[in-house]
């Protein structure tokens, strides 16, 4: 598998993982992180991963077949968290698909935006996810060496903020 930037052709591709991801946590119980319906049923979503896979900081995992089987959006924070106070990388979107075949592609990709940071000259990264069920996606964020900073609701979603230094 490669890691290459990602373009806005790659949006339904990456709504495809979208919706295997979905369909996983549906079966799972998980329904409070982002619901129960396909991403890609829903117009308002399908713009937002297009805006998103058509930033300069997008990337995509891509099989030798060509299929897409993550995404990796690094950027500016998003705008329900406090600001910055150091130049800082921010995860604003990190998707990957749940089969055994791309095992640790998450991971991956969060060492590649630490890579990405490095090569920037920014020390500073932080990242946000869903707060709530097991808390199972925070313990993948600080297992990847980020620390809890804050916790944050949406409209009702409970959300987490990390961070870490290199």
């Amino acid at each position: 598998m490669v890691i290459r930037r990602a373009s806005v052709a790659d949006a339904p591709a990456v709504l495809r993982v979208f919706d295997e991801v979905i369909a996983w946590f549906v079966a799972m119980g998980n329904d409070g992180q982002w619901g129960t319906e396909p991403w890609s049923a829903s117009p308002q979503r399908v713009a937002r991963v297009s805006e998103a896979c058509a930033m300069p900081g997008a990337w995509v995992v891509e099989e030798p077949s060509g299929r897409v089987r993550a995404a990796l959006v690094l950027g500016e924070s998003m705008p329900y968290v406090p600001a910055a106070t150091e130049p800082e990388v921010y995860v604003r979107l990190l998707i990957a698909a749940r089969d055994e075949g791309v095992r640790g592609v998450g991971r991956r990709l969060m060492a590649f935006a630490d890579d990405r940071a490095r090569a920037m000259g920014v020390n500073r990264l932080r990242v946000d996810c869903y707060g709530g069920g097991s808390g199972a996606l925070v313990r993948f964020y600080e297992s990847c060496g980020y620390e809890r900073i804050s916790t944050f609701e949406v409209d009702g979603w409970p959300g987490q903020l990390l961070g870490r230094s290199l």
